[in-house]
């Protein structure tokens, strides 16, 4: 994933071009961006429909949405995995980007938008040695204001639920009773927490840190939650330094095109979430405590870490300390009272960077500082109960009906967090067995996900069938580690990506990560705010394979099909998708 940022605009999709073969639908859908000209459904005329504007907002994105999904819904799974969506031309010329990108890459390096570079002996271990730019999207990904402002409200109420969840022993032992004897690294996570509940919990304070990620669904225009990360959350501390990356590309252009730099959102993310580690340090009450971050051995995103530490200090006087897990247990150990103490200096809040992955507890001795952390009295970011709420299987349960309910009586509040999720199934029990034959006939309409977090263990395409029917030949038993979950396809846009001072221009996909902080201390809510946002932006593949890149192309009668004048039309429709003068900004990583 690379570096992005959001383009919020008035309408309600962002354009997508909808390719389906053998002749069956052609469509063309647009965000009006607030013009009902610039915007229509086109069906080419073997399908027998031809629709070319004239209807108000709200109509016409019922109606495109009901022909896109329509349209999905009668294709095969191999059509839909290799339909084009919303191919759309980039916000400025390639002419421009060549003269932006020096200036951006000057920017970044001035403001410590930086990584460590893994080609370079040291970097990730020692900070300053083997620097290089963050990967970035040289402008916004256009993003719909409104999808964004849900995605925004839904953060306080995500931050309570899991909240309310984590204190459900039994809901945990149960949900994840089966997952631990198929996954094992969830399975000594919940061993551990079931250790604690009977050691007796050494602290009332709960600190979480959370980042809710969305993808907008092109065939429907939903806004659904892909997941929520409640362990060491990336980029909180690049993300802001991104927002003003962007801010600041924008305003070389405002003058040239319609893009406006006024109209790119505050991302406060960084100090958002200091505030919470500042609040949590601040309600234990030791003065002389510092904060401990958990960290990997080799991180080469450490700048993104030292960006909190840095603000921590800054704002609030509050010191941090950096140690792995294996540090931890060579020198912490718990004082009579229950404090944490490292070297002689006490530990009030412990923030988890680090050891979130079964790579990160390579013997018993991580797993053994982990259980020291655990039963001290100070505030973990997350807790361990925080941090099993995380797991994929939590997330499908909580998405089964009358769940919610159990943790938020508010009706209203139910239906918004209800609206976000996508389709979520178990795959363990006798009333898994024809969800797992729907995948494995049309394995492209799903993702199968493990519990754990860290990226890059979800199955696509293909492989989601041959890893259910390795694990139904297998006895069964496995499958409890995994849950299905719909596969959202979102819009794909044109990009100018930046990596190593190199840029090309792709066909990209983005996710929108929201930030919130939460701290309860017993009954009473100190903290509950969305903090900032993400975006992060990845090269669109197709049937997971090689990268599909593209210089800037728009609709001809050679793609399309159509005639002179529908030619013409479609065009327009394409370039007043992102020039409209309502367009604005928000961003991350």
């Amino acid at each position: 994933m690379l570096s992005s940022s959001l383009l919020l605009a008035d309408g309600s999709i962002t354009s997508c071009y909808v390719a389906l073969p053998n002749g069956k639908v052609d469509a063309l859908l647009s965000n009006a961006l607030g013009d009902s000209r610039s915007a229509a459904l086109v069906l080419n005329s073997k399908s027998g429909f031809k629709l070319f504007g004239g209807f108000t907002y709200g109509r016409r994105r019922k109606t495109l949405g009901l022909f896109a999904r329509r349209a999905m819904e009668t294709s095969t799974p191999r059509e839909i995995e290799e339909a084009q969506f919303s191919e759309s031309e980039a916000l400025i010329s390639l002419g421009v980007a060549e003269e932006l990108i020096p200036e951006a890459l000057v920017w970044a390096s001035l403001h410590g938008l930086v990584v460590g570079d893994k080609s370079v002996e040291n970097s990730g271990k020692i900070a300053g040695v083997g620097i290089a730019h963050v990967p970035f999207s040289l402008l916004p990904t256009p993003f719909p204001a409104k999808d964004f402002e849900k995605a925004v409200d839904l953060s306080t109420l995500f931050n309570e639920l899991v909240d309310r969840v984590s204190l459900d022993v039994e809901f945990l032992k149960r949900a994840l009773g089966q997952a631990q004897k198929a996954d094992e690294f969830t399975g000594r996570l919940l061993k551990m927490y079931c250790m604690i509940l009977d050691e007796g919990v050494k602290q009332d304070i709960r600190l979480g840190l959370h980042r809710s990620d969305y993808m907008l669904d092109v065939a429907t225009g939903d806004l659904l939650q892909v997941e929520i990360n409640t362990i060491s959350c990336s980029y909180p501390g690049l993300g802001a330094v991104i927002s003003g990356l962007h801010k600041h590309v924008v305003s070389e252009v405002e003058g040239t095109t319609r893009l406006r730099s006024s109209r790119v959102p505050e991302n406060n993310v960084t100090d958002g979430f200091v505030k919470g580690l500042a609040l949590a340090w601040k309600e234990v009450g030791n003065k002389n405590a510092v904060v401990l971050m958990i960290v990997q051995a080799q991180e080469w995103n450490m700048y993104d870490q030292h960006w909190l530490s840095y603000r921590l200090k800054e704002l609030y006087g509050v010191r941090v300390i950096r140690r792995t897990l294996a540090q931890v247990h060579a020198q912490a150990k718990i004082s009579a009272d229950g404090t944490l103490v490292i070297d002689g200096r006490d530990v009030s809040v412990v923030y988890y960077r680090a050891g979130y992955t079964p790579n990160d507890y390579p013997s018993e001795v991580e797993w053994d500082a982990r259980l020291l952390i655990e039963r001290s009295s100070a505030v973990k970011c997350p807790s361990i109960s925080y941090h099993l709420v995380g797991a994929k299987k939590i997330q499908q349960e909580l998405a089964s009906p009358g769940v919610l309910e159990k943790y938020i009586d508010d009706k209203q509040a139910v239906s918004k967090l209800r609206s976000s999720f996508a389709g979520l199934w178990g795959l363990e029990g006798a009333g898994s067995d024809s969800i797992i034959q729907r995948a494995i006939k049309e394995p492209h309409r799903f993702v199968l996900k493990p519990q754990r977090e860290g990226g890059g263990n979800n199955t696509y395409g293909d492989d989601v069938a041959t890893k259910l029917q390795e694990l139904v030949a297998d006895g069964g038993d496995g499958l409890a580690a995994f849950i299905l979950m719909q596969r959202i396809f979102p819009a794909v846009h044109t990009s100018y990506l930046v990596r190593r001072g190199v840029y090309s221009a792709e066909k990209t996909v983005s996710e929108l990560g929201i930030f919130g902080a939460y701290l309860r201390s017993g009954d009473r809510v100190i903290l509950n705010e969305q903090s900032g946002h993400l975006m992060r932006t990845k090269v669109s593949h197709s049937n997971e394979g090689g990268v599909a890149s593209l210089m800037m192309r728009r609709a001809d009668e050679k793609m399309l099909g159509f005639n002179k004048w529908e030619k013409r039309w479609l065009q327009r429709a394409a370039l007043h998708t992102f020039v409209d003068g309502k367009i604005s900004s928000a961003f991350g990583t």
